[in-house]
């Protein structure tokens, strides 16, 4: 895969990670919407994929580790993002999970030696300084509750990205990954489960999204991440995490003009454009 090729990869990611989101961004709460869409995932995408991840795979103990490791790490994911949810609203959570490039650039320059150019940590910066900015508009009243939690996803989303990057030199072709990210989904689709019957007595959601919303997220949520390990193959994970962010600014930049959300749109503006200044940053080191 040339550079070109993952760039094509991470827009398509974005493309289909902003298309769910804002889709299900109206659903109910107790429809569980990330638990059917993962559900969807492993009934409609998982099974080529894992074949293939069977077929393709370079089988050995390390892949293995980093297969556990990956799992191990969504689990965490997933529960980190619920509870941190449970105080604060997405709004400010997510844009402060998805800070990670920073931590992902400082565990690859540690543990793999892979270094960044002087503008790739300079962009990696900016954008994160920017996402703070976006979180910072978003606050409610229980921040300091939420906090905790969102560093654990956003600790989670470091581990999982640099695992799957090693991962992508064992396991050939796109299918192989689909099906290796799967394993993942699972084990976080198995963990939601049972917490949802220890909070709820139920082992299903009270309500399911709509089929249409059912369907787009099912395709969308694993392939989308699906492209973004596939642009690992060429470029650094710290690199593709912090452009796959150009997806928050294109929600919110479409959650202003087209949901006429205006709410704090000033300082959600300059936020959104400090991001997209840090990502050309790492966009200009890496032509020159």
């Amino acid at each position: 895969m040339t550079d070109g090729f993952a760039v094509v990869a991470i827009g398509l990611s974005v493309l289909m990670h902003v298309t769910w989101n804002l889709i299900a961004r109206h659903q109910p709460r107790d429809a569980e919407p990330l638990w059917w869409v993962l559900l969807g995932h492993l009934v409609l995408v998982a099974p080529w994929g894992v074949v293939r991840f069977v077929i393709d795979a370079q089988w050995s103990v390390h892949l293995l580790a980093l297969l556990l490791t990956s799992a191990a790490a969504n689990v965490l994911y997933f529960h980190g993002l619920h509870r941190a949810y449970q105080h604060a609203p997405v709004a400010y959570v997510y844009p402060l999970v998805r800070s990670s490039p920073l931590l992902i650039a400082a565990w690859s320059l540690l543990f793999f030696g892979e270094s960044l150019g002087a503008l790739a940590w300079i962009g990696i910066a900016i954008s994160v300084v920017g996402l703070v900015l976006m979180a910072r508009t978003a606050r409610g009243s229980d921040e300091g509750r939420a906090l905790p939690w969102t560093l654990l996803a956003m600790l989670a989303t470091s581990v999982y990205s640099l695992s799957d990057k090693a991962a992508t030199a064992h396991i050939a072709g796109f299918g192989g990954i689909l099906g290796y990210l799967s394993v993942g989904y699972l084990a976080a689709w198995l963990a939601m489960s049972w917490r949802l019957r220890r909070s709820t007595g139920r082992w299903i959601p009270k309500a399911r999204p709509r089929a249409s919303v059912l369907l787009v997220g099912s395709v969308c949520v694993g392939t989308a991440y699906a492209l973004v390990i596939h642009a690992m193959r060429t470029l650094p994970a710290a690199e593709v995490v912090a452009y796959t962010n150009a997806g928050i600014v294109l929600a919110t930049v479409m959650s202003m003009v087209v949901f006429q959300e205006r709410v704090q749109w000033q300082q959600r503006a300059v936020a959104a454009g400090v991001v997209c200044a840090g990502l050309a940053f790492i966009g200009v080191g890496r032509t020159l």
